[in-house]
């Protein structure tokens, strides 16, 4: 190994602690990963100068990768914004929850709620909704503790059977591992786990709770928004197993239908204009993302990838796909992900799918180990990380539960179909 590959695998490894460590040194890691991604590119230019052709071709697949990425999540995002904006989620919670329920009631309905939303939406979006139903609330420091734990669980479960809720998941899609009506089947084992979940935080909560209502007004062109939403989700499902539509194309054409409806329906005067809900995305989030995979795609062109095939070599598969679950919960799940796709193992459809799952649940074993636990943390100041931790043993059970449903269920349908 050279002095350049030295340096840049330090560098990505400063990255990735800085990813880790955010809450110690509160720089976004955003701005940590973008700054050594970009470094790293810098000086596989410069080292390679005068002939960096193929330097310049990688880096070309690598930009085209991240803005298929982009760009899904950029619509996706764009709509759950203005949605939210309007008020339309928290007046869908005020029709569907009761006045008062129990708080084992309470736990269910939390990871149910988090759980489905996080399938629709993205997984930051799905957190901050779910935890703003809570924290109204006033519940005991040690109960508020449970529901967040529960949240973050639910949102990383729910996400793995759609593209649109898992980044991970549509990073494995989007590279031809996956196809939909596979990854649905990964619903199932992600919702008993939850339920699993559920009841054993729900033990010796015996108390009740109360709601207090905000009267919110439900115009007629946010119930069509959220609707061309649903359907557009459906459509990117659809299109892409009946004419193997990207689904980035569907996304960004149901996009500006959203536009379009919203103009005819004056929602595009000088004052608020309907573009300018591209605005409150969580651009943090899209740049992180675009940081960590010109990470992963250095450590590809340097071949730094290779030695994860070295865990794949020494154990079986199935126990390689678990190790990296847990592994995800110490290392964000999107750069291992990537890693993973780069480094070209060879895997049957139904371990991707268990790989899907590992991935994208896995990190709800540590606080830091995903973007819903991060963001929980932020909003619930009394969740630290010595306190989630304390969740950890029946997080890693509920985990074990659905991995272990997963390779029951791709082993009688996947593996024989």
């Amino acid at each position: 190994m050279g002095g350049l590959e030295v340096v840049l695998i330090g560098l990505a490894i400063v990255a990735l602690l800085g990813v880790m460590l955010e809450e110690v040194t509160h720089i976004s890691k955003a701005k940590i990963t973008l700054f050594f991604g970009t470094l790293s590119w810098i000086l596989l230019f410069i080292y390679h100068a005068p002939d960096t052709a193929t330097v310049e071709q990688s880096l070309h697949e690598n930009i085209a990768e991240i803005a298929n990425l982009w760009l899904f999540l950029v619509a996706a995002m764009t709509f759950v914004a203005y949605l939210n904006k309007k008020r339309l989620i928290e007046g869908m919670m005020n029709v569907l929850l009761p006045s008062h329920l129990s708080e084992r009631q309470l736990m269910f309905m939390t990871g149910g709620f988090s759980f489905i939303f996080s399938s629709l939406a993205d997984n930051i979006t799905a957190t901050l909704v779910s935890v703003a139903m809570l924290i109204p609330l006033n519940l005991p420091v040690n109960k508020l503790l449970r529901y967040a734990v529960m949240v973050v669980f639910a949102v990383n479960s729910g996400g793995v059977a759609l593209i649109t809720g898992d980044v991970t998941t549509l990073m494995i899609f989007l590279a031809g591992k996956t196809a939909i009506p596979d990854l649905l089947w990964l619903s199932l084992p992600s919702l008993i786990s939850v339920i699993a979940l559920a009841a054993l935080l729900s033990i010796g909560l015996n108390g009740k709770v109360t709601f207090n209502r905000n009267k919110i007004k439900v115009r007629r062109v946010d119930v069509q928004i959220a609707a061309i939403f649903l359907f557009t989700i459906l459509m990117t499902m659809l299109g892409n197993i009946l004419y193997h539509l990207p689904p980035v194309l569907t996304f960004l054409c149901g996009l500006s239908v959203m536009f379009l409806v919203a103009h005819f329906n004056g929602e595009n005067d000088d004052q608020n204009p309907i573009l300018d809900y591209i605005r409150y995305i969580e651009f943090d989030t899209l740049l992180f993302f675009l940081g960590i995979l010109l990470l992963v795609g250095m450590l590809k062109e340097i071949s730094a990838l290779d030695s994860l095939l070295y865990l794949y070599q020494v154990l079986p598969v199935n126990a390689a796909n678990f190790l990296f679950g847990i592994l995800s919960s110490l290392v964000d799940n999107v750069p291992l992900t990537a890693a993973l796709l780069k480094a070209n193992i060879t895997m049957s459809q139904a371990d991707w799918l268990m790989l899907t799952y590992a991935v994208g649940v896995g990190g709800s074993l540590l606080v830091i180990g995903s973007a819903a636990g991060i963001v929980t943390m932020s909003k619930i100041r009394a969740l630290t990380f010595a306190r989630y931790a304390k969740f950890s043993l029946a997080l890693l059970m509920c985990y074990s539960i659905g991995y272990g449903l997963v390779y029951v269920l791709t082993s009688l349908v996947i593996a024989t179909s």
